[in-house]
């Protein structure tokens, strides 16, 4: 897997989204609202649709990559039990920066997880801490930074495949407010990935930020049962209010941020990849150019595009 491959599948997974998105308002229409999707048919599909592509290029890349294993093209290493806490400190380290980023972004759009809250919390929440919590995170890592930023390091700079493989996964939510931090969520998760050399730290540090986020709205709806009976964020939080709350939240973020950044430190020696991890910086230079491909600029035009209309749509309702 190299770069142009790991555009070429990023542009197939938007296109089928697409695709699959045109074929359910279709069969909306045709029933007159009689076809509706479950939010686990709907989070399944949109797991399904990321990761059958992806383990279709990886089948293809090991095949011709000979004797190659699949563990060993994605780096899905062993990592001390020590390391594992590590990661657990660090996610908790940078909740507040996706807290802060969420917040900024909802001054101009609507809280996307909030809009669907009322579905999610119809369902048991052994179910959907599965669904949300443990199988979503696995599929996304899988795809984005095992294949996608794997693809980018083998063909260029770990600065530049941090960088895209990031962008990508903010893109593939589709939605201003979700990817305004799910694009920093990616840049840390991708370093998590350089410090540690295995992809299971992102996937532990992924599962353990959504689980946590899942247990928190359960939570919050057990003991304030009408807060998400609102249809929008901004319901529940006037703007003057959320621009008040901006200035704290960002104070903790950047205390946060960088204590994380020091236990990426911490957790690259404790692996024996400081130089790894030292070595990203100095090569923001090299072949970072060489990443963006015909198939990238579609992917990403078309994304962008989706976002503006359902922005507009959803101003228009």
């Amino acid at each position: 897997m190299d770069s142009k491959k790991a555009n070429r599948l990023f542009l197939s997974i938007i296109l089928i989204e697409f695709a699959v998105v045109g074929i359910i308002t279709f069969l909306q229409i045709y029933s007159r609202g009689a076809f509706r999707l479950g939010i686990i048919s709907n989070l399944f599909m949109s797991e399904m649709i990321l990761f059958v592509p992806a383990w279709v290029a990886v089948l293809l890349s090991v095949r011709g990559k000979g004797n190659i294993s699949i563990n060993a093209m994605l780096g899905f290493g062993k990592i001390k039990i020590s390391s594992f806490f590590m990661i657990l400190l660090f996610t908790i380290l940078i909740m507040p920066m996706t807290t802060a980023l969420n917040a900024i972004s909802m001054l101009f759009v609507d809280n996307a997880v909030n809009a669907i809250s009322g579905d999610v919390l119809k369902v048991p929440f052994p179910v959907m801490l599965f669904m949300i919590g443990m199988f979503g995170p696995f599929c996304e890592e899988f795809v984005f930074r095992g294949v996608i930023f794997r693809g980018y390091k083998n063909s260029g700079s770990v600065f530049w495949s941090i960088f895209w493989s990031a962008l990508l996964f903010g893109l593939m939510h589709l939605n201003f407010n979700q990817a305004t931090y799910a694009v920093a969520i990616g840049i840390m998760f991708a370093l998590l990935v350089e410090a540690t050399g295995s992809l299971w730290s992102s996937v532990i540090a992924h599962m353990f930020f959504n689980s946590q986020e899942v247990c928190l709205m359960y939570a919050m709806n057990y003991f304030m049962p009408d807060l998400y009976n609102g249809s929008n964020a901004e319901d529940m939080l006037a703007k003057t209010d959320l621009i008040a709350a901006i200035g704290p939240y960002l104070i903790v973020a950047v205390i946060g941020t960088s204590l994380a950044v020091c236990v990426l430190v911490w957790l690259a020696k404790n692996e024996g990849r400081e130089n790894a991890l030292r070595s990203i910086w100095p090569m923001r230079k090299m072949k970072g150019a060489h990443t963006v491909t015909a198939s990238l600029i579609t992917a990403i035009v078309l994304c962008l595009l989706y976002m503006c209309l359902e922005l507009i749509l959803g101003m228009l309702a």
